[in-house]
Formats: C-alpha cells, structure tokens, sequence
C-alpha cells in the first residue's frame, strides 16, 4: 500500500512539473520575470516579520541596592519559593521561564527572560550587558531600610533615567517598594515623594558639573519645574510587594505588560 501511494504521489509531481514547464514556455519574459520578483519580495518580508518577532524585547531586569529583597523576588517568579530569604547575590541570576503562577494556566504562555543584576556598586556595570533586550527595568527598593538608603538609591536610579539605551528606547521602569507587610515599612507614595526630592537635588548638582566628569547624556526633568517621575520620557511608575510572604502581584502585573503571554 504504501509502494503505490508514494507512486501516485510520484506521478502526481511529475504531472505538476509539467505542468510549470509549459507555464514557464507560454508565459512572456516581462511577466515570468515579475512574477519571479513577488515572490522573492514576499519571501524576503516574511524573512524580515519572522526577524523582528525573534528580537522583540523579552527580558525584565531586577536591580536596586544590594539587600533590597532582588534575589527573592527572581525565586518567587521562578519556582514560587522565597528560598529561604537568600543572600546578597555576588553574580547575576538569570532565567528563561513561565512564571510561578501561570504554570496551572490553560494554554501556550510565553516564557520571560528575568535577571537578577546584584546591587553591588563594583557589579552594577553588568546592568548594561542586559540593556539591550530589556522590555522593563524593576528597581527594588528597601521599603523597611528606605530612609538610611535613600541617597544612595537615588543616585543608582538617577543613573539609570539617565541613560541612553534607556531614554531612547523608553524602556518602562518599575520602582517596587519591598518588604511592606513590616509595620515600619515606609509607604509608596512616601517612597515615591523623597526619591524625586532627591533626584531633584542630583539634577541640579551634576548639571553644574562639567560634561566632561559625568557619564549621563540625559537630562532628568523639566527645567524651572521641581523633579517628578511623570516628567521622564520612560514611563515610571511606583508599586508595592512583599517577597518573602509571595505578594508580588503588582510585579507580575508589569511583566506582562511588557512581555505579553
């Protein structure tokens, strides 16, 4: 049975070869050469459509001073463990996966490429290995420890607003208060006001620095107008979680955002 179906399938190419050599022979020159090029044109726009889906940004970065509840987050989205509350992270955690909470979903989901970058000033530079490819930055602040790290937060963050891949990418950024089921955890909105008061302070102090000693190509703000997060040309926005205990609902709610399932 099977000899015979692939003879017929052999006669019916024969016949369809054919078939395309007298297309080829009765068709003028001007209209074979035409036809040819539509379709090398299609071929090549699909090439092209099937090139910018590969490289459509899949990755959210974690990053923040060191302490601020990171690594705990990435374990969280990864496998939905707090593990054990982890340690200050010397090298970057990096992982393609579907989250935690998706995995019962009904469906195909879309796997998303999370880095834990550690907050360590000396390894910081590693954030711009990820830039690229950054669909969302998720700045992790210290909502327990916030007004000891205050200044220090500011700048790395001021940092970040200010770069080019950043800016000119507008590439979204989430600044995520961690570790608020604490009683004397600071809120959002606190968070949000002492972060652009010092941010604000930062604008005006390295403006009057020469542009040869600073690193930044943007500037943060409106001019004559006091710093806010809505002035950047990113979107920013403030939300709340708590690693440890697993809230972070308004994390995930922002990953998939940017990185659709």
């Amino acid at each position: 049975m099977e000899a015979d179906a692939l003879e017929r399938l052999m006669n019916q190419m024969q016949d369809w070869l054919k078939q395309a050599e007298e297309f080829i022979r009765q068709t003028p020159q001007t209209q074979l050469y035409t036809a040819i090029g539509v379709v090398l044109l299609t071929a090549v726009l699909l090439i092209l459509v099937r090139l910018f889906k590969r490289t459509k940004p899949d990755t959210i970065v974690l990053t923040g001073l060191s302490g601020g509840g990171k690594t705990v987050m990435f374990y969280q989205l990864q496998d939905g463990s707090s593990h054990q509350g982890t340690v200050t992270s010397m090298e970057p955690n990096e992982g393609t996966f579907v989250l935690h909470s998706e995995m019962s979903t009904k469906g195909k989901i879309k796997p998303v490429h999370v880095v834990d970058v550690p907050g360590h000033s000396r390894l910081r530079p590693k954030l711009d290995e990820f830039l690229p490819q950054a669909a969302g930055i998720v700045f992790v602040v210290d909502a327990l420890e916030f007004l000891v790290n205050c200044r220090a937060a500011s700048e790395y963050l001021y940092d970040i607003l200010t770069k080019t891949s950043v800016v000119k990418k507008k590439i979204p950024v989430l600044i995520i208060c961690n570790k608020v089921d604490k009683v004397t955890a600071h809120t959002k909105e606190f968070i949000r006001k002492q972060l652009e008061k010092e941010i604000d302070k930062l604008r005006v102090s390295r403006t009057a620095v020469s542009s040869a000693d600073v690193t930044n190509e943007y500037t943060l703000g409106t001019p004559g107008e006091a710093f806010a997060f809505s002035q950047c040309q990113n979107k920013v926005t403030v939300a709340e979680a708590s690693a440890l205990t697993g809230e972070i609902s308004q994390l995930k709610q922002f990953i998939r955002e940017h990185v659709k399932a």
